[in-house]
């Protein structure tokens, strides 16, 4: 213990920077340690002082610390080694901004001029154009909507998991009734109904949804918070599936006749359909309980039927809720189309929801797992984990995605794939990010794929341990790949496809 009184000035800065690094609270750092040794763990308020100056920990208490952030416990005491305090910003875009200039050609009149025709010569409809624009108010936003979470928690009260007949308890107390109903698929280009809304309280929903329970809740849920942040309006667009391209590429909004252009209500329509998914997965999802959750189970996919939810709900709350802002996630469907996506690490896309790429890059797990041929009636698949290396510019950046193929209310089959950039997670930890991707890339030479190097695989287990998400260090196990936003941009001298 003297030792540590001796050595042990800069301690409470370095713990406190490396924890703000990592974005874990005192609470979340304090759960880490009692979960590894709850005998030498310390209290929230402990914590505090230590970080103050006003307490230094005991051996014990030191090495349960440094295990948490995959440190020697030396590298707390009085030595060189510091870390400067965050500064990088997250990166909301994979494209720089349009600099719009003259500002007179920018101004709002001529551009409410000409974005209807803009619109009408490209092909893209006005909801496809309005969720556009919701995706990049989201990213921008970095997935935090308090205001929506604290509705979603004043009506669950923070339970979880919620069971059905919770959920529909919550549907009674808010004042909704539920009416079921028997509806077919007539045609292979008309849409499953999942469920409608009829103002001002009554959910219409399929009846078949009953075989389907995690998807029924979510359903519920959804419209729930219709009823919460909208007082049942029926302004919310119905819960349908028909594969890809059903609900962008289909007829006219009934309620305009408009077939092109962006009328109020494709914006006001894409945003409810925001604002009530959002709200649904706070509900089944509360943010300190999932938090928590995800901290027990290593944000492990397997571990979604404990909380009775879908994949997809499990994997989209884990780009709210981590404290490790830089996530990605995307709903693929062939042969080139994205239902969701989200970029808080700036990702680009490997294809739009407004358009399809003829040549996507051959690497991404999501374009390989949509290939997949084998056992195609399966219901799901296992999911898997990447290492990717992608030349963002000058600039290499690295990857982990979480992949799984499974199929939607309509049997189409679906990748969902999630994310994190693991550049400043390596920055976090006082590692050269740059060094290590380099390591990774050279290995990729050839054919686009390469063993990672065992010190980059060093690395990357300990952002894995960090960060405490069991999936970055499965993807050691597979081979790294390059990929890129398309195949015309690969920088192999020799491309992976040939």
């Amino acid at each position: 213990m003297s030792g540590l009184l001796r050595q042990g000035h800069f301690l409470g800065s370095k713990l406190r920077t490396l924890r703000k690094r990592n974005g874990l609270t005192l609470e979340e750092l304090s759960s880490r340690c009692v979960q590894l040794d709850a005998s030498n763990a310390p209290s929230v308020s402990y914590l505090s002082m230590v970080e103050t100056g006003k307490r230094i920990p005991s051996a014990a208490m030191l090495g349960v610390l440094a295990t948490v952030f995959g440190k020697e416990a030396s590298w707390f005491l009085d030595r060189t080694e510091t870390l400067a305090a965050e500064t990088r910003g997250p990166r909301l875009s994979a494209a720089e901004p349009m600099p719009l200039e003259p500002a007179f050609l920018f101004s709002k009149d001529l551009l409410q001029l000409a974005l209807p025709e803009l619109l009408a010569q490209t092909g893209t409809s006005g909801r496809q154009f309005a969720r556009l624009l919701v995706r990049v108010w989201q990213e921008t936003r970095q997935n935090e909507f308090p205001d929506i979470e604290r509705a979603a928690e004043s009506v669950g009260q923070r339970r979880m998991p919620l069971s059905l007949e919770e959920v529909l308890r919550i549907v009674k107390d808010t004042g909704l009734a539920v009416r079921w109903v028997d509806e077919e698929r007539r045609g292979r280009a008309d849409p499953v109904l999942r469920a409608r809304f009829e103002a001002p309280a009554t959910i219409v929903i399929n009846r078949k949804l009953r075989e389907h329970e995690a998807r029924l809740k979510y359903t519920l849920a959804f419209f729930i918070g219709h009823k919460i942040l909208h007082n049942g309006d029926g302004v919310v667009p119905p819960h349908s599936a028909a594969g890809p391209g059903f609900e962008e590429h289909g007829t006219a909004d009934p309620s305009t006749g408009s077939t092109g252009g962006m009328a109020p209500r494709d914006v006001l329509l894409a945003w409810r359909d925001f604002e009530c998914s959002a709200f649904a997965g706070a509900l089944l999802c509360p943010k300190q309980p999932f938090r928590q959750f995800l901290v027990r189970e290593r944000h492990e996919l397997s571990a979604v039927a404990k909380l009775g939810v879908t994949e997809a709900v499990m994997m989209r709350r884990m780009t709210s809720v981590s404290p490790y802002r830089h996530w990605h996630f995307f709903d693929g469907y062939e042969p080139g189309y994205l239902r969701a996506v989200y970029r808080g690490n700036g990702i680009p896309l490997p294809w739009g929801n407004m358009s399809l790429v003829p040549d996507p890059c051959p690497n991404w797990a999501v374009f390989r797992l949509l290939r997949e041929t084998q056992n195609p009636r399966a219901a799901s698949s296992q999911p898997v984990s990447q290492i990717s290396v992608m030349r963002d510019g000058e600039t290499p950046r690295l990857y982990c995605c979480h992949s799984l193929r499974t199929r939607d209310a309509a049997g189409v089959s679906h990748v969902l794939s999630v994310g994190v950039d693991l550049a400043p997670a390596l920055e976090a930890q006082g590692l050269d990010a740059r060094e290590i991707i380099g390591l990774i890339d050279d290995g990729c030479r050839r054919g686009g794929a390469g063993d990672i190097p065992t010190a980059a695989a060093s690395a990357i287990r300990t952002v894995s341990h960090v960060l405490n998400i069991a999936w970055v260090s499965h993807a050691l196990a597979q081979r790294a790949s390059v990929i890129c936003p398309r195949s015309s941009s690969c920088p192999r001298r020799s491309p992976c496809g040939d």
